[in-house]
């Protein structure tokens, strides 16, 4: 778990990093900014992380890395960057936006694959779904944004895989097919906030 301190300080990455990237079409690399002399262990440690951006409430860019490849401060500066600028989804974030943001940030725990559904708990866990190619993954806090109940989230989850919605019913019988699920710490602020 992160501390308030480390939390704040994520956010704040976050948020310069979209900053200099969309006001002034640089990069930003926190390990130079005299505002952040040194990184905490838990800081420095490879995690799995996703930026969200929101506007006005409406999800306007979302990002991540799913597994901890890069130090947690690298990767969401990096998927802050990413999510305003290269979610195929919607267009760039423009200067003119960027007060009207919401930063959220999910730090997230390793993969668990799931041999029952039964150890899905809605609202807790996020779910990540590969079938051989293709692979869909729903933050824990979707489904209860959406007021899913299980069938719901996982018909989602295969959906964003590009698999049929029901074929996670046959999960037990196709060796193919991998459900993992993984908790989150979820925290955000308004943009200017952080």
């Amino acid at each position: 778990m992160l501390s308030d301190a480390e939390k704040k300080q994520l956010l704040a990455i976050a948020r310069k990093a979209i900053e200099e990237r969309v006001r002034y079409d640089r990069p930003y690399d926190a390990r130079l900014d005299p505002d952040f002399p040194g990184f905490t262990d838990q800081l420095e440690k490879p995690c799995g992380s996703f930026v969200t951006l929101r506007k006005h409430g409406d999800l306007r860019g979302c990002i991540g890395l799913i597994e901890g490849v890069k130090p947690l401060y690298q990767a969401v500066q990096e998927m802050a960057v990413a999510a305003a600028l290269q979610d195929p989804r919607f267009p760039p974030v423009q200067l003119e936006e960027l007060r009207e943001l919401e930063l959220e940030i999910s730090v997230l725990t390793p993969l668990q694959e799931i041999s029952s559904l039964k150890e899905v708990e809605v609202g807790v866990h996020g779910l990540l779904i590969r079938k051989g190619m293709k692979s869909g993954l729903l933050l824990p806090q979707v489904a209860t944004e959406h007021n899913w109940n299980l069938e719901e989230f996982v018909r989602n989850t295969c959906y964003k895989a590009g698999l049929n919605p029901e074929s996670w019913k046959r999960h037990r019988r196709d060796p193919d097919m991998h459900i993992y699920i993984f908790s989150a710490q979820v925290f955000g602020c308004p943009f200017d906030e952080a």
